[in-house]
């Protein structure tokens, strides 16, 4: 790797903040459900088990529905995957606060908001933002679109809490309905990155590759099967807080101001803490660069945990959680590339990223429940802290490298 790294083109300045701007709205909507927890609670009479189950089938649905989603852009493109999901989204926010059942939230906040956030956020973006780049600049337009999507959890949940005071959380939800169909004009200038005609400027074989080929290839390769393992705990990690922070400090008794900004606060430092990973994963090996985010993620929740709740505590957590919130998207899809080329990128990372909504669910149901068997989320911080060492290790034997069939074609 040369010590200066190219230029990007003028035109593609353009892709970069649509993408940005993309993944801002989409992640930052998406972060503010927390919100919505006990206004659905107290509207319909339920518990939080209930919103909590509903809110993790959000993120099961985006996790499988952005595997498919990625081979659909990975084959004809990405704007019409991008518009489709943007509708849904916006039919999700629309329709949740009409629900009056269980099954009719686990519809629009589950599948339609789930669907539309696995079309619009980092699956179908960063392949795109890969490929426009060279391959020396890739880490860093990586990094950058991670920390656009923690900007969005930054600037939209404070937007959105401010909205539920001033005209209420049912007009809200409608005013980023609306707002998400902006979504369909940022997709324009990603046109070119995506589909069976993108540019790979890291596949230099000449060796044409099914789409299923590819799958079958990833699904054989031993450190890809550990980065898709590791990528459980990411899911399981942010999806508990996200959800269940608002109500575990409203229990303290802190006021929702303090649980929108908690989670403000974990956006902002994330915008540095996922730049900044994509920075040391060009520099460093990105399996190390994981490897200690997670282990950093167990101590801080542990010491969060063990010590006195206060409102200082509260944001220093929530300022140390943020350098690490998304700091693992990076160099987990640089290790895609890297290892496949970014020919099927979209598909590849949707699998890595699958098995981190499976962690998610599991964060966000198993939060509920245990809260509504307990009355406290004491088990889900531990298995937080236990999970953390065990991606640590799962990631340590990862070898860092391409598979057989690039690594054979000499560079040129």
């Amino acid at each position: 790797m040369s010590e200066k790294m190219s230029r990007v083109p003028p035109h593609v300045w353009l892709l970069i903040l649509s993408a940005c701007l993309l993944v801002l709205l989409s992640f930052g909507y998406r972060s503010g459900f927390g919100l919505y927890v006990k206004p659905l609670a107290d509207a319909n009479g339920w518990g939080r088990d209930t919103i909590g189950f509903a809110l993790a089938l959000q993120n099961l649905i985006w996790g499988v529905v952005a595997v498919f989603a990625g081979g659909l852009a990975d084959r004809f493109g990405n704007i019409k995957v991008i518009c489709v999901a943007a509708l849904l989204y916006a039919l999700g926010l629309g329709l949740t606060p009409h629900v009056t059942a269980p099954w009719m939230l686990n519809s629009t906040a589950g599948l339609l908001v789930g669907a539309g956030v696995a079309g619009t956020s980092f699956g179908i973006i960063l392949p795109a933002l890969a490929r426009a780049v060279s391959p020396d600049r890739q880490q860093w337009v990586l990094g950058l679109g991670a920390a656009a999507g923690s900007a969005g959890q930054f600037l939209m949940v404070p937007v959105a809490q401010s909205l539920i005071e001033s005209v209420g959380w049912v007009n809200t939800l409608h005013i980023l309905a609306l707002s998400t169909l902006a979504m369909c004009l940022l997709a324009m200038p990603l046109a070119p990155y995506a589909g069976s005609k993108a540019p790979d400027a890291n596949d230099r074989s000449h060796k044409a590759q099914t789409m299923t080929e590819a799958l079958r290839e990833a699904l054989g390769h031993r450190s890809y099967i550990l980065l898709v393992l590791g990528f459980y705990v990411c899911g399981f990690h942010v999806a508990f807080i996200t959800a269940h922070m608002p109500a575990y400090l409203s229990d303290l008794g802190f006021s929702g101001q303090v649980g929108a900004w908690a989670i403000s606060v974990i956006g902002f430092c994330n915008i540095f803490g996922a730049y900044y990973a994509g920075v040391l994963s060009s520099k460093f090996q990105r399996k190390q660069v994981l490897l200690w985010i997670y282990l950093l993620r167990g101590v801080i929740i542990a010491v969060f945990v063990l010590t006195p709740i206060t409102l200082y505590s509260v944001f220093i957590f929530c300022a140390a959680m943020g350098f690490l919130w998304l700091a693992t998207v990076p160099p987990t899809s640089g290790l895609v590339s890297i290892m496949f080329g970014t020919r099927y990128m979209s598909l590849l990372y949707g699998v890595v990223f699958l098995c981190h909504q499976l962690g998610s669910f599991s964060g966000v149901w198993l939060g509920g429940w245990t809260y509504e068997q307990t009355g406290n989320y004491n088990l889900v911080w531990w298995l937080g802290v236990m999970f953390s060492l065990v991606a640590a290790a799962l990631h340590w034997p990862i070898k860092e490298q391409p598979i057989a069939r690039l690594a054979a074609v000499k560079p040129v």
